[in-house]
């Protein structure tokens, strides 16, 4: 049984993860546009190029953590080494030196590509941490729910937070703005890393005779067929989610006219985020979490879609539908990371090797690749239908957002309740599993 004590600072992870995650994805595609004076079609390809070889490195990461042994365990440690260059490298990112051009470009790529290494570096043993708290299926789910609850609460934190912030460090100017907000941030950030490794615990190991190279661990993986289709979800889950949050600042500031109301707007969100995640749990107890799941990703494309219709001078409606959006999407998100600590037992239970760290990696590689193509994506439709920054839009630009914001990221939880349907694993399944593997691991 893991206590609210520890899930609470395991969650604080998560809070301090999400002050630089939900910066990235709502501001800095827009920092980098307007504030830092960069095309957009440039910061699509880097976004691209860059998550992909972040995305790379996500294995790599998993398997040593796989493969580290120290007298904090296989996870926790890496929250201790790398909070401290986590925070500064963040701050960098949202520097913005007086450079040319073809400076700038390199400066932007170099930093970006820094903070996604030391993200990978805390990030994914971060999350694989969640799944040896604990060998109960039902408080596997109460663990991610307080995590993300938590992780939204950073997300809130940034929506509300950041520009107001930005107009007070900055007087004016923003650039500078930016960089002391990031700064105040990264502190808290820092001090949040520090509270999540020293208030959780590690319980469930890999069989003391498991072999630790690189080679049998991934055979193993490979023979995980339901890894391979949380791959295949997690990718096109996060290809519309990032194109949705990317774009929902160009939605309020140029489609619905109301660039006062961006901090409002994105703050809302958050708080239908975090209602979805506390209303996760609650959900899986009356309702078999792979039904729930799918049945959550249609409601979200339709909630999606709908908005499409709602005119730039409702407003009303359009923040109501953003929230609808956020809480439904959200109430998934808390079953996904369940699901992935149940297909690690599911591939110890298959093969008898436990490959914790690989597991959560491989998934996250995925959702990197969705957050490539879904930041691309949106850097390149911005550019295609004519976006010029801070400035009065065309009627092509106007409507591209539109559809961006509305459409498209709908298609992504289509795709992703028909490839649930051949995840296994519901709760009938997972009860045997434990049986059988908490004897291997405990």
């Amino acid at each position: 049984m893991v206590g609210a004590k520890e899930k609470i600072a395991y969650g604080l992870g998560d809070t301090a993860s999400n002050i630089v995650f939900q910066t990235v994805m709502l501001f800095l595609t827009y920092f980098y546009t307007d504030i830092f004076g960069i095309s957009p079609a440039f910061v699509g390809t880097m976004f691209l190029v860059v998550r992909i070889i972040d995305a790379v490195t996500d294995p790599l990461m998993g398997s040593i953590t796989d493969r580290t042994q120290t007298r904090w365990g296989k996870f926790r440690p890496y929250l201790l080494w790398f909070a401290l260059p986590f925070g500064l490298i963040s701050v960098l990112a949202f520097t913005t030196p007086d450079l040319s051009p073809q400076g700038k470009m390199v400066y932007a790529f170099v930093t970006y590509t820094a903070l996604m290494m030391v993200y990978t570096a805390i990030n994914i043993p971060y999350c694989a941490l969640g799944g040896v708290l604990t060998a109960d299926p039902k408080e596997r789910v109460s663990v991610q729910s307080y995590r993300f609850v938590f992780a939204m609460l950073g997300g809130l934190l940034v929506s509300s937070l950041t520009l107001p912030l930005v107009e007070y460090f900055g007087q004016g100017d923003k650039a500078k703005g930016y960089q002391l907000t990031m700064m105040a941030m990264s502190c808290l950030g820092v001090g949040l890393f520090l509270a999540c490794f020293w208030g959780t615990r590690e319980r469930l190991h890999p069989p003391a005779e498991q072999e630790g190279d690189f080679k049998t661990l991934f055979a193993s993986l490979w023979q995980n067929d339901q890894w391979r289709v949380l791959c295949v979800a997690a990718f096109f889950l996060l290809t519309g989610n990032v194109l949705k949050t990317t774009l929902a600042i160009y939605y309020v500031k140029y489609y619905l006219g109301a660039p006062n109301s961006i901090t409002l707007f994105i703050t809302l969100g958050m708080v239908a985020n975090i209602i979805g995640c506390m209303s996760a749990q609650p959900l899986a107890k009356r309702v078999c979490k792979v039904k729930a799941y799918i049945g959550l990703q249609l409601l979200a494309a339709l909630a999606c879609v709908s908005a499409y219709w709602i005119g730039p001078e409702q407003h009303g409606l359009a923040f109501g539908a953003y929230m609808l959006w956020c809480g439904l999407f959200n109430m998934a998100t808390p079953l996904l990371w369940a699901k992935m600590a149940d297909t690690v037992d599911y591939g110890q239970y298959k093969t008898g090797v436990r490959v914790t760290g690989l597991v959560y990696s491989s998934v996250i590689f995925f959702i990197k690749l969705g957050l490539a193509v879904g930041g691309a994506a949106a850097g390149w439709l911005l550019a295609g239908y004519g976006y010029q920054p801070d400035s009065v839009q065309s009627p092509e630009a106007t409507a591209g957002i539109l559809i961006s914001f509305t459409l498209y990221p709908a298609i992504g939880s289509l795709v992703v309740a028909v490839v649930m349907r051949w995840y296994k694993l519901d709760a009938h399944k997972v009860e045997k599993m434990t049986m059988q593997t908490n004897g291997l691991t405990q």
